[in-house]
């Protein structure tokens, strides 16, 4: 079980990371004394052998230590309960550290570092978002590397990141909270409302990031046509402090900074996102906007967010800025609905009986082309063969699409109609996370983790849009599959454990219960509650997508009745 010297020890190896030098055991002494840890330089030295014998961190001579590969992996997947912790805190670290003074042009500012293959055309591309303003800055700094793994050239650019704006407002003396990342919506060139969210505090990954994926923004189409999708994140402040923040966004503006998208008014909606009284929201663009572009038109394009601190001097203009969003007009009657209060209205449906097999559960459906409905079934069906503990169930329903006749869908249990069941029974189950879980032989883990509430969009969904399951890999006893946490009352363990032995003998899967406020597979569970694990719905999806497949997965979406469906 991970224990505060697991913590330490991952503190060392960000330290490492973020200086990305060779350090000796003195000056990480004094960094973790910053961040609270009261660790002397023999202690330091005890924790760096442990690292070393893991192969974490590497012995340069007598100058110290720095941080290998290996390291940088296990720091990637970390303590992930801590992780998630740690996302908003890095974030408040580097407002932080922000110090540009928009008067005298002087200070630092968090940049964004990316990579990309060199080729004309796709700076050009990236030119062009610069040049149409939707980007925080076309400040940026350009140099070269050659990929260690590849050995292909690449560009290195790095942009100034959305986490400055708030660095500045914070330096104006106005309490700033970012709240989410997110995809904004352009119509006919104006801002209308967002689509997607995730909130800072609940995620594993920077919200950002989780809507890169290439599929997911069309920021080609809003500077091609006007309109289309761009990342953009949502902070708010004290209403009385907006007319400070104007001036504050005039001034920015001047020295090449803005990415300004709304200002609210005192508990107005702003592009869709309600805002509590005597609060002002502010959306601001993402800073990775133009690299997403690249991404869209087919560059393979490597995206870190709010990666480092810079000064503002070492930054150069890339083009003149002529912007191409107006401003943003009357608010749109249809707010973001965040995916937990979907969940819950399906939840509540959920009336299956684990005794007469009799009710409805809930469903995922995903979609896939006539052609390719046989081989997807195949696929799906050897994986809930070999590894039918990772699969939520061995049912599933074949259905038309809606609008589409190219197009079948396939209907599987979500896992989340498990809560449905404990709570039909009496039982308060809360689904909290979805998650990936990395099969390992000394057990699975999870190494992410998305709050269900804190998410507009299903976790699972996210992450196979990325790209980051390996579910045919699991076939072979290693790999990466989704998976979900919910927490019941620790007092109710029992009763579910004897409720969920029989959702178990019809199919359904349970990976674990944990003991009250256990550890469970390395995630956090609340005191006084017990975790339950459970395989996620779509990993039989994941497989088939996987294998080349086109899959539209669309997870928590209508009710189905276990006697209409179909076993593998």
């Amino acid at each position: 079980m991970p224990n505060e010297t697991d913590r330490k020890m991952m503190e060392i190896l960000r330290i490492l990371a973020d200086r990305e030098e060779v350090l000796g055991a003195k000056t990480i002494a004094e960094e973790l004394k910053r961040k609270g840890y009261n660790l002397g330089e023999r202690a330091v030295r005890y924790h760096m052998r442990i690292l070393d014998e893991k192969g974490f961190t590497e012995r340069i001579g007598y100058a110290g230590r720095k941080i290998t590969d290996k390291g940088l992996k296990e720091l990637d997947k970390g303590l992930i309960y801590d992780q998630v912790d740690f996302i908003f805190s890095k974030f408040e670290s580097m407002i932080y550290q922000t110090t540009l003074n928009p008067d005298s042009k002087q200070g630092t500012v968090v940049v964004n570092t990316s990579s990309i293959a060199p080729e004309k055309e796709a700076m050009n591309i990236i030119q062009e978002v610069f040049q149409k303003g939707i980007s925080v800055s076309s400040l940026v700094q350009m140099g070269k590397t050659i990929n260690g793994e590849t050995g292909q050239k690449e560009m290195i650019m790095k942009t100034i990141c959305g986490t400055t704006i708030d660095g500045m407002i914070l330096n104006e003396g106005i309490p700033v909270i970012p709240q989410y990342g997110g995809l904004v919506k352009i119509e006919d060139n104006v801002p209308i409302r967002f689509t997607e969210l995730i909130a800072y505090k609940k995620t594993s990954m920077t919200p950002l990031e989780a809507f890169t994926a290439k599929n997911m923004t069309s920021v080609l189409d809003v500077i091609q046509e006007g309109s289309g999708l761009i990342p953009a994140n949502f902070r708010i402040i004290p209403s009385t402090s907006k007319e400070k923040a104007s001036k504050l966004f005039e001034k920015l503006g001047k020295i090449g900074i803005s990415g300004l998208l709304k200002i609210g008014n005192d508990g107005e909606t702003v592009l869709g996102v309600p805002v509590e009284d005597n609060m002002t929201g502010i959306a601001v663009t993402g800073g990775i906007s133009p690299l997403c572009a690249a991404q869209e038109a087919g560059f393979p394009v490597n995206i870190k967010l709010a990666e480092n601190l810079m000064n503002i001097n070492e930054l150069n203009s890339l083009t003149k800025v002529k912007p191409l969003l107006k401003s943003s007009g009357s608010e749109p009657r249809e707010k973001v609905r965040f995916l937990l209060s979907k969940a819950w209205n399906l939840i509540q449906k959920v009336d299956f009986d684990p005794y007469t097999h009799e009710g409805q559960l809930i469903a995922n459906i995903s979609y896939v082309n006539n052609q390719n409905l046989d081989e997807a079934l195949e696929i799906m069906a050897e994986v809930f063969h070999i590894i039918p503990e990772y699969c939520t169930s061995r049912f599933f329903k074949v259905v038309p699409h809606p609008e589409n006749n190219d197009l079948k869908g396939i209907a599987t249990i979500c896992s989340l109609s498990i809560d449905g069941i404990l709570i039909k029974n009496g039982i308060m189950s809360t689904p909290k996370y979805g998650g990936i879980l990395e099969l390992e032989k000394k057990g699975p883990r999870f190494v992410e983790l998305t709050a269900y509430s804190g998410s507009s969009l299903d976790p699972h969904e996210i992450y196979i849009s990325k790209g980051m399951t390996s579910v045919y890999e699991a076939l072979h006893g290693h790999g990466r599959v989704l998976a979900g946490l919910k927490e019941i009352p620790y007092l109710a363990r029992q009763q579910a454990v004897e409720i969920l032995s029989q959702v178990e003998d019809i199919g359904l899967s349970i990976s674990k219960v944990g003991d009250p406020s256990e550890l469970i597979y390395n995630a956090k569970v609340e005191r006084y509650r017990s975790g339950i694990v459970t395989p996620g719905g779509l990993n039989p999806l994941a497989a088939v997508k996987e294998e080349g497949i086109d899959v539209e997965t669309k997870a928590v979406e209508t009710m189905v009745s276990l006697s209409e469906m179909d076993e593998f």
